[in-house]
């Protein structure tokens, strides 16, 4: 008895970090450096659940939202205009865009990362700018202030036309583009919000389905009953 008890206690060590992870990822789970806030009136999905008018997201979130919905962004010092069709994950002073198109006015360094791209303000000063990934096309509009546009991560696929490029200015008023193939050697297929969100869930509830499965070795023997014999009695 003693044994088994060891044997469930050390289960469930293993499986409480997992329902952090879960509440942690639902937005308005409690306060966390680096959160925003959500401003909606629907259409907008965190973590794959539907958003509320007003909630808050925390880094690590996913954020979806659907045709003809848009979502707001309050960042500490940053708002963030999140088009319809866009996804992408929230990472606190910065948001990696999946596909889609972002607003961005901050008094801060918040940036956008597009695949292997980074856009940030050149000057600490008010700056707003537009990034977007749409149709394998990564497009930069300077509205108020310059903005960098630099290469960060690993490259798909070396190439002539991505190895050649590093960085680039965007000056106010003005707009570049950029190929995923040329900037980052690799094609970009436009997915839904579906594919970074399956997999952070997929982890959480394997993890959790692992723990289940344990438990059932351990309490599920004792309980099963013994077989019956296909010996006929009378021939004994």
């Amino acid at each position: 008895m003693i044994g088994r008890r060891s044997i469930v206690s050390s289960v469930m060590i293993v499986l409480f970090p997992l329902s952090l992870v879960a509440q942690n990822a639902a937005p308005g789970s409690g306060a966390e450096a680096g959160a925003a806030v959500l401003h909606t009136k629907g259409g907008v999905f965190v973590n794959g659940a539907e958003a509320v008018d007003s909630g808050s997201v925390f880094p690590g979130d996913f954020l979806e939202t659907r045709p003809g919905f848009v979502a707001d962004l309050d960042a500490q010092g940053s708002s963030v205009l999140v088009q319809p069709e866009s996804a992408l994950k929230f990472e606190g002073n910065s948001i990696f865009l999946e596909h889609g198109r972002l607003s961005v006015g901050t008094a801060t360094a918040f940036s956008v990362r597009v695949n292997c791209l980074k856009v940030e303000p050149v000057n600490p000063e008010r700056t707003e700018y537009d990034a977007s990934d749409s149709g394998g096309t990564i497009q930069v509009d300077a509205k108020k202030n310059d903005v960098k546009i630099t290469q960060t991560g690993q490259l798909q696929k070396a190439s002539k036309k991505s190895v050649g490029f590093r960085s680039a200015i965007v000056r106010e008023g003005e707009q570049e583009k950029h190929s995923d193939a040329d900037a980052c050697g690799v094609v970009s297929t436009p997915s839904s919000a579906g594919s970074i969100l399956n997999s952070k869930w997929l982890e959480i509830g394997g993890g959790a389905a692992v723990g289940g499965l344990v438990l059932c070795l351990i309490f599920c023997r004792g309980s099963s009953q013994p077989e019956m014999s296909n010996t006929d009695p009378s021939e004994r």
